[in-house]
């Protein structure tokens, strides 16, 4: 019982730590989402050479998009006109990080991982984006017969603002906020949190440090993160459940850029889309950026303190607020299973 105690107890503070800044992100991701005009992204993303690569993933950062969501987005973008290496920045930079993976991220792993996880995402997509520059040739876009693509996606002409405007969109962000996009990252947003609450209790917190900082934790974190499917939310807590077991800084950013980025759905449309040569191009620049930032972070930690959160975190935020945060997450994760509601499909199944 003391064993069940000590996993609740953890549990607990691990769902209250997290709750207002979860809930902080998936509000401003919805009216960032919400309020970016899709006319702007796909001017800028359709001009030829270096400077739509950063640009794409520059614009991809803030989104609060997973890596099936970013699918049909990054192909209405290629069909508008965007280049492959534009293209291909996008689809690392806008599943790897955004609003809301940052807020929880400062929640739960402290504000240096806050800054370095976005930082580390713009340039895994800068240097994906060269790679596909340089070494892939451009060709029109691929174009199915009606016009569409994976998961439905098609290119259209934004609609036009009416009253109350801006008021209306950013309603319509905040509703999609909190059921969409919530329910899309919520199942391994549980599974995340779960996992740290086990590594809190059970595990010490010098059993990994013998081999947390070598070739072997980065090599693993990999392996782990390429095939999973997991959006950059609910890859956070998990990842904090390896930071506390002693796996080092560097080994836990490379299983957060790769798990997000990468998946059997991803690399498959970007086969199917792109041609194998991007593919494979996708693939190493992902792998390669991220075992080069692992490097670069764990280099650092002599002079950067990588702890788990900070001893502010109670002060700055009211436990009241934290009780009620994780209420209304609660309510609104249980809202679509209740009487008369349509459960949510699969996040996995938008994309096959």
């Amino acid at each position: 019982m003391s064993y069940l105690n000590s996993y609740l107890n953890a549990l607990l503070a691990l769902t209250l730590e997290a709750a207002p800044w979860l809930l902080l992100g998936l509000l401003i991701g919805g009216l960032f989402k919400s309020l970016m005009p899709q006319a702007l992204l796909q001017r800028h993303l359709t001009q030829p050479g270096l400077g739509a690569i950063f640009k794409a993933a520059l614009l991809g950062v803030p989104l609060p998009l997973c890596s099936c969501g970013v699918i049909p987005a990054a192909l209405g973008l290629r069909q508008a006109g965007a280049s492959k290496p534009a293209t291909t920045s996008f689809l690392v930079s806008t599943p790897e990080t955004g609003v809301d993976s940052i807020s929880i991220t400062y929640a739960m792993m402290g504000p240096v991982m806050a800054v370095i996880r976005p930082l580390a995402a713009l340039f895994s997509a800068m240097v994906t984006g060269l790679l596909v520059y340089f070494f892939a040739p451009e060709s029109p876009p691929k174009m199915t017969a009606s016009g569409s693509a994976c998961c439905g996606s098609q290119s259209q002409e934004p609609a036009p603002v009416t009253a109350p405007g801006w008021f209306k969109q950013a309603l319509d962000g905040v509703v999609y906020a909190l059921t969409d996009l919530y329910q899309s990252i919520l199942f391994w947003l549980v599974i995340g949190l779960l996992f740290a609450a086990g590594v809190q209790a059970f595990v010490p917190a010098n059993w990994l440090l013998q081999w947390g900082d070598s070739w072997l934790a980065m090599l693993v974190m990999l392996l782990v993160g390429i095939p999973m499917y997991v959006c950059a939310t609910g890859s956070t807590p998990i990842a904090a459940g390896f930071l506390l077991a002693g796996i080092s800084p560097g080994a836990v950013l490379i299983y957060l850029l790769a798990g997000p980025a990468t998946n059997m759905a991803t690399l498959g449309v970007v086969q199917q889309q792109m041609g194998q040569r991007t593919m494979w191009l996708y693939l190493l620049g992902i792998i390669s950026s991220a075992l080069l930032l692992g490097v670069l972070v764990n280099s650092m930690t002599e002079h950067i303190n990588f702890t788990m959160g900070h001893p502010m975190h109670h002060e700055m935020v009211p436990v009241v607020l934290q009780w009620c945060s994780a209420l209304v997450l609660l309510l609104l994760a249980l809202w679509p299973w209740l009487p008369g509601k349509k459960p949510p499909a699969s996040d996995d199944a938008c994309c096959g």
